[in-house]
């Protein structure tokens, strides 16, 4: 059973700031609003970081094992190397298959999800552009019908949190409209959408822009295309992977300026390959070839999601981008805690919420992440 602690001598990033020579009180499962006399201090370096548990909206799975086809014992597999990470919340996402193969998985993952071990399902395919398909196969997608939707939400037992939609296709709008009704997140992804046609869908209530830049078409000059849409309009939350691989820095940088800390989420988009190593994997039906951590499609050599984890995520937004600590905490937990609508448990330290923290040591490597009250890695 958890027990109470402090952390204390670190510095601690709140919503209103960062208190250098913070304390953490940690009381039972949940951060405390006062310490109990017995409660155990633990001593961190003043030069280290206390911040939030992160939060991933977008992930396929890790350590080897796959979300979108892995067994029970696969998924929690993937949920932990992931924790190992620093991702205390985690959304598990499928990719494109058979209707009854992903009405299947989302009884199976909404079991999890009713456990408290995910936080939700996202369904990422079957209903994007074969022009944007990236690691999807084209033989399996169909358009946005909303009686399929309405199929997969259903058999997720409401623990479908997201869906990808290529919005332009027959449809689309119309499903928008409905995952809106249902308080189930329309994001606009995989798609070829023309500027006038990604604002349609916006209106019609879509709110996040699935990993932006990626698979849709560039930003151009006399046809701005989607991704201008979704940078400038208020509604939209920006996914953003800044591993290095799938974002030149100056991209993410002129996406995270443009959005701001307010509407950007950081994701992995990772697939079993994340914490794992190179080698050959299935993502779906398709098969992956990960080499020097980069994972692409055997055939066509399409980039086929992330090895990314997010503290290495988290670390390359301050070091390399040289964003504020702060900002990155909002992109990484609080931001995707308020898209799950879990921003009242998790997102920020504060009384009350589940004591999900991570701690980076000066160079913002990890050094220790805790979940509920109980460490998953112990500071050393």
């Amino acid at each position: 059973m958890a027990t109470s602690k402090i952390l204390a001598g670190a510095q601690v990033v709140l919503p209103t700031g960062t208190v250098t020579g913070g304390r953490v009180i940690v009381d039972g499962a949940r951060i405390g609003g006062s310490a109990p006399g017995d409660a155990e201090v633990i001593d961190l370096a003043p030069d280290h970081w206390v911040v939030p548990g992160f939060v991933d909206i977008h992930n396929h799975g890790g350590g080897g094992a796959s979300f979108t086809s892995g067994t029970v014992e696969d998924v929690l597999k993937g949920i932990h190397t992931h924790r190992l990470h620093g991702t205390t919340t985690v959304v598990a996402s499928t990719v494109t298959g058979e209707m009854d193969f992903l009405a299947q998985r989302a009884g199976m993952l909404s079991e999890l999800a009713e456990q408290g071990d995910l936080a939700g399902i996202h369904f990422e395919g079957p209903f994007i552009s074969p022009c944007r398909k990236g690691a999807h196969s084209e033989a399996l997608l169909r358009d946005p019908d909303p009686a399929d939707v309405r199929k997969l939400m259903d058999a997720a037992r409401g623990q479908a949190k997201m869906f990808t939609l290529a919005t332009e296709l027959p449809g689309g709008i119309d499903s928008v409209r409905l995952l809106a009704e249902h308080g189930v997140i329309a994001a606009i992804g995989h798609t070829d959408a023309s500027y006038e046609q990604t604002m349609e869908a916006i209106d019609a209530g879509a709110t996040v822009a699935t990993h932006l830049y990626n698979a849709m078409p560039g930003l151009g000059h006399r046809e701005p295309g989607p991704i201008a849409a979704l940078l400038e309009d208020e509604r939209i939350t920006v996914e953003l992977i800044n591993d290095g691989t799938h974002l030149h820095p100056a991209s993410f940088e002129l996406a995270f300026h443009h959005a701001g800390a307010a509407r950007t989420a950081l994701i992995t988009d990772a697939m079993d390959a994340a914490g794992f190593g190179d080698g050959r994997y299935m993502l779906g039906p398709l098969e992956v070839e990960v080499k020097d951590s980069v994972a692409r499609l055997v055939e066509g050599g399409s980039i086929a999601g992330s090895t990314l984890t997010q503290d290495r995520a988290f670390k390359r937004s301050v070091t390399v981008d040289g964003l504020p600590v702060g900002d990155v905490v909002r992109a990484i937990s609080a931001n995707p805690a308020r898209l799950l609508g879990m921003y009242d448990r998790v997102g920020s330290l504060e009384p009350g919420k589940d004591a999900d923290l991570v701690v980076l040591d000066s160079e913002f490597a990890l050094k220790g992440v805790m979940r509920k009250g109980e460490w998953v890695v112990t500071p050393n």
